[in-house]
């Protein structure tokens, strides 16, 4: 597995993290790579995409919640949502990430950690967000 799934892998882990402890993902970030002894190489990305999703938090949320049929964001399993967020930042906020890179990745992340219908539900929400945004 390449460094840039390790970070995006560790920036869900912190995310899913927060949302349960009620605390910011990089506030417990530190904590989170000492306890599971995570590769030094992979920190910085994983640190570079937490900051993105908390900076534009509101806007992501908001697209999610646009785009998302028939779903309130909030009702969505957390590992979904943030996977959603990560994969919404990407395509917006990183231009050395093509869309389809960070779908797919996101894709990828859901077969490991979510159940077997997220890839779909999260596919279909990333691709409705990609064509409303143009891109």
């Amino acid at each position: 597995m390449g460094l840039r799934r390790k970070a995006r892998e560790l920036a869900l882990q912190a995310l899913y993290q927060a949302e349960l402890n009620g605390v910011g993902p990089l506030d417990n970030f530190p904590l989170l790579c000492d306890n599971f002894q995570v590769d030094p190489q992979v920190i910085p990305q994983a640190e570079q995409l937490l900051q993105g999703i908390v900076s534009h938090a509101e806007e992501l949320d908001r697209l999610i919640g646009q785009y998302a049929r028939n779903w309130r964001v909030g009702r969505m399993s957390v590992i979904d949502r943030n996977l959603i967020r990560l994969g919404a930042y990407e395509m917006l906020h990183r231009e050395e990430v093509p869309a389809t890179v960070a779908i797919n990745e996101a894709i990828e992340i859901a077969k490991r950690y979510s159940t077997d219908d997220a890839p779909s539900f999260i596919n279909g929400i990333l691709d409705a967000i990609r064509n409303g945004q143009g891109q």
